[in-house]
């Protein structure tokens, strides 16, 4: 699905891309859309869409088809979280988060990690989360705790990671570990983790505002004693591949920033031209007019500088150099999570009363839009990345 770009371009999506869009749009409407009020209701896993998705091989489209995966592109992949995002942000996280734990064997694991570890993703069989922050290590990722120490052929870990998207569900971990505390980020590791391996358990899961379908919970990691080839990359080179990963994901939390977004207008539209006060419809006052038109054109910007982002990181995953990807995956994941922020906010507002119950699901796509600012990095650190790369 990969497509050369040339380099002033913006990402424009092709036949086969338009194609993929209507196809999961389908799909997502289909067999997504009408669990979407019950998932959140219910805080539950939505095992119907992880069903659905991985039927129509959609929940990890970014696998390379040499590991049995389609090999979708990064905009592509982009396309696949937007439309399921557009009806529930929850099942939305099924193929985000599996690119984003499996990024890393991608981008620095062995061979031998990838054919293990990539062909059940593709297949369906296993999710992959990803493991960075913990209670004391957020935005400082670098100050983490979690320690693996060599021990022969292994290495065995301890520690505990916070805010871990789908933990417990999740077959494969991702899990970042300082091997070296004197050398802070230079020290820090990158290993495979398996749910079944002896020491890995869970905390209960978070009660949230939003994304409620998607369990998150702490990863607590007790002497878990793991062969040393599962680390990926060489020694003290985690961290670095961490970075590398979140220059190319959270284009995908930009991309469920849209697809929440367009839900959001998508159903205001239609509300304003049924809802009459005045003898008309609302959505023939200028001032409906106005507020549809903002969020219209915030939506369309957000999405150019996404699908410009994801043209970046298709280039530097082909080997087209650093293009700038640090700054543009900021910048998207940051413009477009505060876009969908103030949508569902106006689109809750058009709907008047209507808007704030759970009668309607503008209320959950506002408090699901609320994570998009904060999640892969806040967007106030978003903004300092930007300001350290600019173009």
């Amino acid at each position: 699905m990969a497509s050369s770009v040339n380099d002033f371009d913006l990402y424009r999506p092709s036949e086969e891309h338009d194609m993929l869009r209507d196809a999961v749009r389908s799909l997502a409407e289909a067999k997504i859309a009408p669990y979407a009020a019950e998932v959140d209701e219910a805080a539950r896993f939505p095992q119907e869409a992880l069903d659905a998705l991985v039927a129509n091989d959609l929940h990890a489209v970014h696998v390379p088809e040499s590991y049995g995966g389609s090999g979708a592109d990064a905009l592509a992949t982009v396309i696949v979280i937007e439309e399921v995002a557009r009806v529930c942000a929850s099942s939305s996280l099924i193929p985000a988060v599996n690119k984003l734990g499996s990024l890393p064997v991608i981008l620095s694991g062995s061979e031998e990690l990838k054919k293990r570890y990539l062909a059940p993703l593709a297949k369906g069989d296993a999710m992959f989360s990803y493991c960075l922050s913990e209670p004391d290590a957020g935005s400082d990722a670098a100050g983490m705790k979690t320690k693996a120490v060599r021990d022969g052929d292994f290495y065995v870990l301890n520690g505990v990671k916070r805010w871990i998207t789908n933990a417990g569900v999740s077959e494969y971990y991702t899990v970042m570990a300082v091997t070296d505390p004197e050398k802070r980020s230079k020290g820090i590791s990158a290993f495979v983790v398996e749910k079944s391996d002896p020491g890995v358990s869970f905390g209960a899961p978070e009660k949230k505002l939003g994304i409620k379908g998607s369990p998150t919970r702490e990863v607590y990691l007790d002497n878990v004693r793991i062969p040393a080839d599962r680390m990926i990359g060489a020694e003290g080179t985690g961290f670095a591949t961490a970075m590398k990963t979140l220059d190319h994901t959270r284009i995908t939390i930009a991309a469920q920033a849209l697809g929440i977004a367009q839900g959001a207008l998508d159903y205001a539209k239609g509300y304003v031209q049924e809802r009459k006060q005045f003898g008309k419809p609302i959505g023939d006052f200028q001032g409906v007019q106005f507020m549809l038109a903002d969020m219209a054109m915030k939506l369309e910007a957000a999405r150019q500088l996404t699908y410009a982002a994801a043209a970046r990181s298709e280039r530097v995953a082909l080997g087209g150099g650093k293009e700038d990807l640090t700054f543009f995956g900021a910048a998207a994941k940051c413009y477009a999570s505060d876009a969908a922020m103030e949508i569902t906010t106006d689109a809750v507002q058009l709907l008047g009363g209507y808007g704030y119950t759970r009668d309607y699901p503008l209320e959950r796509m506002m408090r699901d839009a609320k994570i998009t600012q904060i999640y892969e990095g806040t967007n106030q650190v978003q903004r300092i990345v930007m300001a350290r790369n600019l173009p």
